[in-house]
């Protein structure tokens, strides 16, 4: 598994603002988990998904193409950092 998290910078109200996910070694997502300006959290994994957030039908993207775009950046994390992630949106579900 590998684990990565990209920052959204952007001024939409209802979007994310940071996102993280556990990839599996094919390069799909597995779970997911969307932070938003507000602070709320959803998540995502190969059992539940809302209108709003989802796991990706394709591979994920590079790190370098991610952060290529101005907009975003993207980083890898520690597995213990996305569990914690993880376990903080289901404790607000």
């Amino acid at each position: 598994m590998r684990y990565v998290k990209v920052a959204w910078v952007h001024d939409f109200a209802d979007d994310p603002v940071l996102y993280l996910s556990e990839l599996g070694d094919d390069g799909y997502e597995t779970r997911k988990v969307q932070f938003y300006r507000d602070g709320r959290s959803e998540w995502a994994d190969g059992s539940f998904e809302t209108a709003t957030v989802d796991l990706s039908e394709i591979p994920f993207p590079s790190l370098e193409e991610i952060s290529s775009q101005p907009e975003f950046t993207a980083q890898v994390i520690t597995p213990e950092e996305f569990e914690r992630a993880w376990n903080e949106a289901h404790t607000d579900f």
